[in-house]
């Protein structure tokens, strides 16, 4: 049996070899002055069927990737099971779609280029271009010279029919948030509750989440999540209030200034009624350092309005503009206002009734999907100017996809009373 198996190989059909007499040949066939080619001569072979190169695929990069490439950073892809994948920087996030090529590319390993390839001095990569006037005095003078030639062998590793293109896209928070909300922290009281399996570290979310270690990091202050215990949480709406309520009512328990809040003095006044690292992360969020005082601190306007005005706002009521405005601007401190641009993606001001009301209509309750989001939308509320409508469509936006344009695509404008409004294409 060894001997037969032998005998097969020996006698198995050999790849063919081009010659440089093969090379004459096609120059000629084809009608080219063989003096007008460099030297040297490279002849491609296909590889072999047992030639592993599946795992190979062609990528277009941008200006900004191939960057991160050249400075030694990394290129991630990330996708689970139902999602379609993209690809991350360190700052960016990308669209990866398979997009077909009209003619094959080959890779070919080590394949030089013209200037490589020529002996000549006239044709060399050091002088760059060509004496054409001394080449066709040289030519002139010798045509019946026979052009010495090199015959190099080239293996294909692979063609490709196909290749990914990358399109820049906004991250996809969706994951980020539903994962967070299976494990929301109500107080130590409550971690029985909690299935441990589901708590994840910084860097898990950052592995599943589609998004830029950049934009996670954005995410992750977007939702108000905070490390605990070496895991990512965000706190249960109503504990979160009444911390924050708590660490509000020592501003006139201290005579505070606004911007003269103590850090170290919030922490300890809390303990016993929160763990030290929620406190601290919780007045992390909320504050930001003071202009005038320096180890100071000064609660951030807007995000304290909205915790207030979420308390306020329940899904099923409707409360008259006027009388919203003032309870509201009753419970926040002393010092801050509260302003209609503080609800955008929060709630809305509805002036289509008799009397203008403001309502809850919280962004991320709404559809992942644009028409049905924007059919939720105009089933709220007929009417929306731009500057209503984009907190809850700017999701969808990207690098060259505004939120006017969706608008024009998904909605039709009408103008009344100078106004432009944007209604339901149907």
């Amino acid at each position: 049996m060894d001997s037969e198996a032998m005998e097969v190989d020996e006698n198995a059909p050999q790849h063919y070899v081009r010659t440089a007499e093969d090379v004459r040949t096609i120059v000629k066939h084809a009608k080219m002055d063989e003096r007008q080619l460099t030297q040297v001569t490279q002849a491609l072979y296909y590889p072999d069927a047992n030639v592993v190169s599946d795992n190979l695929r062609l990528l277009e990069l941008d200006e900004h990737m191939l960057q991160q490439i050249r400075t030694g950073q990394t290129l991630h892809f990330k996708g689970g099971l139902h999602e379609k994948v993209v690809l991350c920087t360190d700052e960016r996030t990308y669209d990866v779609k398979g997009a077909e090529i009209s003619n094959s590319l080959l890779l070919v390993p080590d394949l030089k280029f013209a200037a490589a390839t020529s002996t000549s001095p006239l044709k060399s990569p050091r002088t760059g271009n060509a004496n054409t006037s001394l080449e066709r005095s040289l030519n002139d003078s010798a045509e019946d010279l026979e052009v010495p030639r090199t015959l190099e062998q080239r293996q294909v590793l692979t063609i490709f029919h196909e290749y990914f293109e990358c399109r820049e896209i906004r991250p996809r928070y969706k994951k980020l948030g539903e994962l967070l909300q299976l494990t929301r922290y109500s107080g130590p009281e409550n971690e029985y509750c909690i299935d441990r399996k589901l708590l994840f570290s910084f860097q898990q979310l950052l592995d599943t989440v589609q998004c830029s270690r950049a934009q996670f990091v954005e995410g992750l202050r977007q939702h108000r999540a905070i490390e605990f215990e070496d895991h990512i949480r965000i706190l249960d709406y109503e504990y979160e209030y009444r911390i924050i309520n708590l660490m509000l009512g020592l501003i006139s328990e201290n005579s505070w200034a606004l911007d003269e809040i103590e850090r170290e003095e919030t922490i300890y006044a809390l303990q016993g009624i929160a763990p030290e690292a929620i406190v601290s992360g919780l007045f992390d969020i909320y504050t930001k350092p003071s202009d005038r005082c320096p180890n100071k601190h000064k609660y951030q306007e807007s995000l304290v309005a909205r915790i207030v005005a979420q308390n306020i706002l329940q899904p099923t009521l409707r409360f008259r503009n006027e009388e919203f405005m003032n309870t509201w601007q009753e419970a926040l401190p002393e010092g801050m206002c509260c302003k209609l641009e503080y609800l955008r993606g929060l709630g809305i001001l509805d002036k289509e009734g008799a009397q203008p009301c403001i309502r809850s209509l919280a962004e991320e309750q709404l559809p992942s999907n644009i028409n049905d989001r924007m059919r939720a939308l105009f089933k709220t509320k007929r009417k929306w100017t731009l500057d209503e409508m984009e907190p809850y469509i700017d999701c969808f936006t990207t690098p060259t996809l505004s939120v006017s344009t969706l608008l024009a695509k998904h909605a039709r404008s009408l103008t009344e009373g100078g106004i432009r409004y944007f209604v339901s294409k149907h």
